[in-house]
């Protein structure tokens, strides 16, 4: 089998002229080519155009193009916080629904809610052993999605979370229980509906069950067919503490640092006054764990601080494209900034509330200036040209290899910076090494031109 390294597509209209098209499709190596007896230097995966069939005049491993770097600027406007936890004593009371079986989420919401409480109640024998010194039981419950907050007698014994590939999720733990009948409290979680997928409009979502307690004297207990109660949505969503006008409709706390605490199922309430200028205006939500924001009653949407995994040691496009390949942010938020429209606001008294299903800290919420700086980009790789020049005579028949300087030199190590692209001061320069070049041995230069005189 005979692998192509190098190719020239050439297309020629007689004595219109021509064009061509120098390839290398090595991966890694440079090369120099003979094309049309005249020299050519081809970077790793590269296509030289020649408009004449003679001139480089473009490579694909040498773009130059215009770039946006975005800055996230931090607005002089601290948050003062007050709290409401979300009230789980009264979920009986506002039960809607009974049904003996586990309900489907989405039947049951009908999408007026991303959260759907299922309620029961299990009574326990006082001579069950683990009440005198035995093991403690243990709480199954499984879910087709997309999350699952587990409380007993109001305690909150732990989450289960689906994922996008996966949205099932299976809660496993043990549970504090006591003699007598004891509440399971189970807050299911979507993320909106499906809207792509084969058969999407057949997925569920919810408790499917079973659930199940585990460690009893007489063996596990399906509590999958007993008695649920149901409750669409939380109490903060009932009373619409989002609003402006129905904010006051609960008693606040305020949020000291004293006093704060991570625990789930929160509500804080701020104001702040909007900032000045017209840059696009963003919160840094990087300390939260998953909830809503609402600004002046607008919903700027979900937020759940999912972390980017891959490799983003090494970067490199040659060879075959695939979207794995120059990946950024490992291991950061694949989403920390949420659009806040300035058409929102109001000079003055701007309310914001969040709701924190998992504990995140609101004390570190931040309102941002979005800027945007224009920079040139280039790519540069260190090529050293070969070949030999110990002699020179022109004597002969003429060839490119005649006369030939600058072996063992760099082919190319200045790149022209355009006066254009700069400010008075604090210009910023950004360089990526893939290799683990010198920066500390890059500097600027001027480049003069002096004429001299030259006599044979």
């Amino acid at each position: 089998m005979c692998l192509v390294i190098f190719q020239a597509h050439v297309f020629s209209a007689g004595t219109a002229g021509c064009a061509a098209f120098l390839a290398n499709y090595h991966v890694k190596s440079a090369a120099t080519v003979v094309f049309n007896n005249k020299h050519y230097d081809l970077p790793p995966w590269s296509i030289s155009i020649l408009p004449d069939c003679r001139t480089s005049v473009f490579n694909t491993a040498k773009v130059r193009t215009q770039t946006s770097v975005v800055k996230m600027l931090h607005v002089d406007s601290r948050f003062s916080w007050e709290t409401y936890n979300e009230d789980l004593s009264s979920l009986d009371e506002r039960s809607s629904i009974t049904a003996t079986g586990l309900l489907e989420h989405l039947n049951v919401t009908r999408d007026a809610s991303d959260y759907l409480w299922y309620i029961t109640s299990v009574d326990i024998s006082s001579s069950e052993s683990f009440l005198r010194g035995g093991h403690k039981p243990s709480i199954n419950v499984q879910s087709a999605g997309h999350a699952v907050h587990v409380y007993v007698n109001g305690n909150f014994l732990g989450s289960a979370f689906g994922t996008r590939k996966q949205r099932s999720c299976i809660f496993n733990g043990p549970v504090n229980l006591h003699a007598g009948a004891n509440k399971i409290a189970l807050l299911s979680v979507t993320v909106g509906l499906p809207n792509a997928g084969r058969h999407y409009e057949t997925w569920e979502a919810g408790i499917t069950g079973p659930v199940l307690l585990h460690g009893l004297d007489h063996g596990p207990k399906d509590l999958t067919h007993n008695k649920w109660s149901y409750q669409v949505g939380l109490k903060g969503e009932a009373v619409n503490l989002a609003l402006p006008n129905e904010v006051s409709s609960v008693d606040w706390v305020q949020d000291s640092l004293a006093i704060r605490s991570r625990s789930q199922l929160k509500w804080h309430k701020a104001y702040f006054n909007a900032p000045e200028g017209n840059e696009p205006l963003a919160l840094d939500l990087e300390s939260m764990g998953k909830g809503q924001v609402w600004i002046n009653g607008q919903s700027i949407g979900r937020y759940w601080m999912a972390y980017a995994a891959g490799d983003c040691s090494s970067c490199s496009y040659s060879g075959t494209f695939k979207p794995a390949k120059c990946q950024l942010g490992c291991g950061q938020p694949t989403q920390r900034w949420y659009h806040v429209p300035r058409s929102w606001l109001k000079p003055t008294k701007n309310l914001i509330v969040v709701f924190e299903e998992l504990g995140g800290n609101p004390w570190k919420i931040s309102l941002l200036k979005r800027t945007v700086h224009t920079a040139a980009v280039r790519r540069y790789w260190m090529a050293y040209a070969a070949g030999d020049c110990s002699s020179c005579s022109y004597s002969g028949t003429f060839k490119p290899a005649k006369c030939q300087l600058g072996c063992g030199q760099p082919t190319q190590r200045w790149y022209h910076v355009s006066r254009s692209w700069l400010k008075p001061t604090k210009n910023l320069i950004v360089v990526f090494e893939e290799l683990g070049g010198n920066p500390w041995k890059i500097s600027l230069l001027k480049r003069t031109v002096h004429t001299a005189a030259v006599r044979e």
